[in-house]
């Protein structure tokens, strides 16, 4: 019994190295290429003198095996380069963290119970500021008057019905107009301190609490 268990245990790891040996390019290639140069050899040694075998053919496969090694080799080398400057990307960017961003997004993120947005407006007016949660569920709507120029709103985290809301990302929209015309969509940016800088399918994001922006969407920091 206890021979058979332990058969069985070494073939089962013999079959995962050899596994994990034929998962590796390099590996695989560069044992393609051992078999390859020993069967050559053996061919060598003993081919008729009379009737050599034609050693083009077999020169010719050498050649086609050192190059794809080679493009093996420069494929591993640039994986590993990348990986390296996604690293040194996101490092340099923790130096975002505990500050202040503005960023472009239809996204606020309440933090510590407080979202800000800003925004300017062409001049004195009306403006609806809609606050949604999941799904697009109405949480917040805020009806106030504009200044003309740069404008900075606020939200306390509380709901329409007074219940405080949960930190993390809501979308917001902001829209406007003088009195007996169509309200028009405002642009807007929104602020908050970065909390986490990670690494998304090789581009760079911030995290704003439980908002995660790319680094494109940056429009300023500060302290």
């Amino acid at each position: 019994m206890t021979i058979a268990a332990t058969s069985a245990s070494t073939s089962a790891a013999s079959g995962t190295a050899t596994a994990a040996k034929t998962s590796d390019p390099l590996a695989s290639l560069s044992s393609n290429l051992n078999n390859f140069l020993t069967l050559l050899m053996t061919q060598l040694k003993n081919q008729d003198p009379s009737s050599p075998m034609d050693t083009n053919q077999f020169t010719s496969q050498l050649v086609q095996f050192a190059s794809v090694e080679q493009q093996v080799n420069i494929s591993s080398g640039v994986q590993s380069l990348i990986q390296l400057t996604q690293a040194n990307g996101v490092l340099q960017a923790s130096s975002l963290l505990g500050k202040t961003v503005t960023a472009t997004s239809s996204q606020l993120s309440l933090q510590n119970g407080s979202g800000s947005i800003r925004f300017n407006a062409p001049a004195a007016e009306p403006v609806t500021i809609s606050v949604l949660g999941i799904n697009g569920t109405p949480v917040q709507q805020v009806s106030l008057t504009s200044s003309a120029g740069q404008n900075d709103w606020t939200w306390d985290g509380t709901g329409s019905k007074g219940q405080k809301m949960p930190d993390g990302a809501y979308t917001v929209s902001v829209s406007g107009g003088t009195a007996g015309t169509k309200a028009a969509a405002i642009p807007f940016t929104v602020t908050g301190v970065a909390t986490g800088v990670v690494n998304q399918n090789g581009t760079e994001q911030v995290q704003l609490g439980g908002l995660t922006l790319p680094f494109t969407a940056i429009r300023s920091v500060g302290n």
